[in-house]
């Protein structure tokens, strides 16, 4: 999977006016990712942040301090993820007037999201162990939430591909 902004669609479709910023939507997905997990399980449900389980645990203000310097770094990195598939989807669209099916950018912001999970849940869960998803239950649970977080990213993966395929299949089909 290239994120290469005019990867080509299916059955090797060659007008650049068929094409659509695949990596647009990635970018916007690995960004909503990231504001996903660090506004809803860093900030709203107190889950984890980024290091608690890394020696900082939220239980004195000096660790929150650590703990809120890395979760705004992580914010800023998501930031610039959607930024950059921002910009590239601006990019694009002024040099192409098809009308891409509605699918397609749904269908690569999920693939975006999906990734998210995977590697943010492979690396920093189980490799580094810096965090983990759920850290209010009990320690002996911690490996569940973070399987069906993995999971949860595999599934966001595979529909957003196939919502992909669907939506290039369409806007094909809509292409004189």
């Amino acid at each position: 999977m290239a994120l290469n902004p005019t990867a080509r669609t299916p059955a090797g479709a060659g007008r650049e006016a068929e094409d659509f910023p695949i990596s647009a939507g990635i970018l916007f997905g690995l960004g909503l990712g990231g504001f996903f997990d660090g506004i809803v399980l860093h900030q709203l449900l107190q889950w984890h942040h980024m290091l608690t389980s890394a020696g900082y645990p939220p239980d004195s203000v000096e660790s929150l301090k650590v703990n809120t310097l890395w979760d705004g770094i992580f914010h800023a990195s998501t930031y610039i993820f959607t930024a950059l598939g921002l910009y590239i989807l601006w990019r694009f669209s002024r040099t192409t007037h098809i009308r891409w099916s509605g699918k397609l950018l749904p269908g690569t912001m999920l693939m975006g999201w999906g990734i998210f999970n995977l590697v943010e849940g492979l690396i920093d869960h189980h490799l580094l162990g810096i965090h983990h998803v759920n850290e209010t239950v009990p320690r002996e649970q911690w490996l569940y939430w973070d399987l069906g977080f993995l999971i949860w990213g595999a599934a966001m993966l595979i529909g957003g591909w196939r919502l992909l395929r669907a939506g290039q299949r369409n806007t094909l089909e809509r292409t004189p």
